[in-house]
């Protein structure tokens, strides 16, 4: 039974106010127990790194999200581990043989141009739903703001689904400092510039997700949420925690 005066969440296929989570070897069975209770609160499910290359059963993984709407895709790592060793040809093939309809260009281990990256938008984008991730796992890289601004635009115009901002899993690096403590005016200047429906925030740890979430609305897209802290995430939209408790209905909106 429903009483409570909530923030209005976006449901079913969703193209906002996702939740993105990152898989790093939770094995099938109790995958299976935590879908059949929070599926329907998950719309995209990473596996981390380049762990889908020696996952056991990854065909029944990936089937398993699919069962339940959720999009699966492989980590930019694995990406990146293609284009070095220059056999990207074998990893889109390898997608497509696991019913992959995703895939993410980064360049958070490597240093791939701009340009490069925006090539493979374009060759990409007619036969997967593209990702791309802007930033380095590498804390000591410095990009500037208007920097993170230009290139995630591009990268939209250029046909992207998506753009995450890197965190990595530790919350340590892209949108975050050494320390973890959020970039809040690189944030804030995004959020002026550019769609942030189209932007998925990697934030990894709650006190991350709760800024987000009070700072841009309940239907921020989240990535590299643990699956045990999905509830607890959803919770947090809802206002349902001391630190949303005042929460007030928002999306995000075109910038003006």
């Amino acid at each position: 039974m429903e009483f409570l005066d909530l923030p209005m969440r976006t449901s079913g296929t969703r193209t906002y106010g996702i939740t993105s989570i990152a898989d790093f070897g939770v094995p099938l069975q109790e995958l299976e127990y935590i879908l059949s209770d929070y599926g329907h609160i998950i719309d995209i499910a990473k596996l981390g790194i380049g762990s889908a290359y020696v996952t056991p059963n990854v065909e029944k993984k990936i089937a398993l999200y699919k069962k339940y709407d959720i999009e699966p895709y492989c980590g930019g790592t694995l990406f990146e581990k293609g284009y070095y060793q220059n056999k990207l040809t074998e990893y889109t093939d390898y997608l497509r043989k696991l019913e992959i309809e995703w895939i993410e260009i980064s360049n958070g281990t490597i240093d791939i141009p701009l340009n490069e990256r925006l090539n493979l938008v374009l060759q990409l984008k007619d036969d997967f739903h593209v990702i791309a991730e802007v930033g380095s796992k590498d804390a000591n890289k410095h990009m500037s703001t208007s920097d993170w601004v230009d290139e995630v635009k591009i990268l939209l115009e250029a046909g992207c689904q998506y753009v995450i901002t890197e965190g990595r899993d530790s919350g340590t690096s892209g949108i975050y400092d050494k320390s973890g403590l959020i970039k809040s005016e690189l944030v804030e200047e995004l959020r002026k510039e550019i769609d942030c429906n189209k932007i998925i925030f990697e934030a990894p740890l709650p006190k991350h997700q709760m800024y987000f979430i009070n700072e841009i609305g309940p239907n921020v897209n989240l990535g590299n949420v643990r699956l045990s802290d999905v509830l607890i995430l959803e919770a947090q939209r809802c206002g349902l925690r001391c630190e949303t408790f005042f929460l007030e209905e928002a999306e995000c909106k075109l910038p003006l």
